[in-house]
């Protein structure tokens, strides 16, 4: 299964941002794994960020499915890709970061807001296209999936337990779950990864309701 068919079936991914430590970030990701997560993204202004992608990706190998999130340079592509992300995401379009990703043979999800910036993202190469933020809500996927049905939208910044639904049948082929699941002040105590299990469970069991893998 390659990283898009990847991304396209299990749908949801789970974004791990702040100033934690190695081993706080492997016990969040095995909590994580545990509730039925199969695909992580570090973000590349957290401390550390590289380091924790490498050790990720030899921990879980084909298990996990780890990506490099915030990625603004062609540089930062190829730190992330010799770390072994299998994908990048970015909160806006960059060219030059979408091309060097697809040489480099991994998925891109670049972010666009507006109809013009989610078409030229796709047109210049992105798989799928994050649409950051997504507080406006379900209904503005909906409106930008009516005019552009062939782009794959992945509503990030805003996405919940509450409103996952909504952009499921908006039109949404996944979703970009971050501070509502880990918030970037987690504490890894022994009660905290009880609840982020439980928490992420009920994700999981709704992908599964609503048809994903």
């Amino acid at each position: 299964m390659t990283a898009l068919e990847h991304l396209l079936t299990h749908r949801l991914i789970c974004i791990i941002r702040g100033n934690f430590s190695e081993e706080a970030v492997l016990a969040i990701a095995k909590t994580l794994y545990q509730a039925g997560i199969r695909t992580l993204e570090i973000t590349l202004n957290s401390p550390g960020a590289l380091s924790f992608i490498e050790k990720l990706s030899d921990t879980y190998e084909n298990r996990l499915l780890i990506g490099a999130g915030t990625v603004l340079s062609k540089k930062s592509v190829q730190e992330a890709v010799h770390a072994g992300a299998q994908f990048m995401l970015s909160p806006n379009v960059d060219v030059g970061v979408i091309e060097t990703t697809k040489q480099l043979g991994k998925a891109s999800i670049p972010g666009g807001f507006t109809a013009t910036e989610i078409q030229f993202a796709h047109h210049v190469g992105g798989d799928i296209i994050k649409v950051f933020p997504a507080r406006l809500g379900a209904t503005y996927i909906a409106d930008i999936q009516a005019p552009l049905p062939h782009i794959p939208l992945l509503p990030t910044g805003g996405v919940h337990l509450q409103n996952i639904a909504d952009f499921h049948r908006a039109g949404a082929v996944g979703f970009g779950i971050g501070s509502s699941l880990v918030p970037s002040d987690f504490s890894t105590t022994d009660s905290n990864l009880h609840e982020l299990e439980l928490k992420a469970r009920q994700y999981t069991d709704l992908l599964h309701k609503l048809g994903a893998k």
